[in-house]
């Protein structure tokens, strides 16, 4: 499935997003653009090379899996990069890595950068046209399921919940096998929607390929547009975010995935705007009296 980007993602993420499809040759010069973008910028296409251990048609087919002209405008797009980091917070910050024995100040800025970067890189990476295509998808859905493993299925489950409050007939399968029995029943005039990070999760893609085979429409939700849930997917939305040490790229993760989620929602929600408005009135009405008063 090609890829469309709205507007041009910076070139570490893009690199970062399609790592898992590139070959070994391929990964080792992306590696050395990760390591040292200031180099890569200024470095000749033999330079390059050398560095990742790599031939010169490596990376000229490298530049290609990127869907970039060539090692000119890999250059150019290194020094774009640059540029955007220079402009952020201290340098160690934005690296990620959070040292043994770090502050809770340290922690607090890289965890914030982390978080803050996977929204605006998630906006970057978001085709605006692909999320149209979803929300007409679901728009005209008889009915929706949604599956999400680990991380995942709690934006999954967030996803159902937010559909649910606007009228949708939607489903959150937590458990693998009820997911497949309750998907081998869809057709042509439904939509599934996978989400996983990775887009290797063997759980959902095994849902969403299950889905495509039943005639439904599929959407994928990943960090990696090359992955094998993208493969089984008709429209596939991308986020982009950066992992950082001790795991913690988990939470950011999921807040890529819920900005997704929200843009899609806010899409559906807006084109059925008076079904929405009074669905969502009449679902705050039902837990209205649920509030304890203050006792002030």
């Amino acid at each position: 499935m090609s890829e469309r980007h709205t507007d041009t993602p910076n070139l570490l993420v893009l690199i970062k997003s399609l790592l898992p499809s590139l070959s070994k040759a391929e990964a080792r010069v992306a590696q050395a653009i990760i390591r040292d973008p200031a180099a890569a910028a200024s470095r000749t296409i033999t330079e390059l090379a050398a560095e990742a251990g790599a031939s010169e048609a490596t990376v000229v087919r490298f530049c290609r899996s990127l869907g970039l002209a060539g090692h000119r405008e890999l250059r150019l797009r290194a020094a774009q990069a640059i540029i955007s980091t220079e402009a952020g917070p201290d340098r160690e910050i934005i690296g990620g890595d959070i040292p043994t024995g770090a502050d809770m100040s340290r922690i607090i800025a890289t965890v914030a950068y982390a978080d803050a970067h996977a929204i605006t890189d998630t906006t970057q990476a978001l085709d605006a046209d692909e999320c149209e295509r979803v929300v007409d998808a679901l728009l005209y859905a008889k009915r929706i399921d949604v599956f999400g493993a680990g991380a995942s299925g709690v934006v999954a489950a967030d996803l159902t919940q937010k559909l649910h409050r606007i009228g949708c007939g939607v489903s959150f399968w937590p458990d693998i096998h009820a997911a497949l029995t309750g998907t081998a029943l869809l057709n042509a005039k439904d939509v599934a929607i996978g989400i996983s990070h990775s887009g290797a999760t063997t759980e959902t893609v095994d849902f969403l390929e299950l889905a495509r085979d039943s005639s439904a429409t599929t959407v994928a939700i990943t960090n990696h547009s090359r992955s094998p849930l993208a493969e089984v997917a008709d429209f596939v939305l991308t986020t982009s975010a950066r992992e950082t040490t001790f795991r913690s790229g988990a939470t950011v993760s999921r807040i890529a995935q819920l900005m997704v989620v929200d843009c899609v929602f806010v899409g559906l929600a807006s084109r059925r705007h008076r079904k929405s408005t009074n669905a969502l009135a009449v679902t705050a009405a039902a837990v209205s009296d649920r509030q304890r008063p203050s006792r002030r």
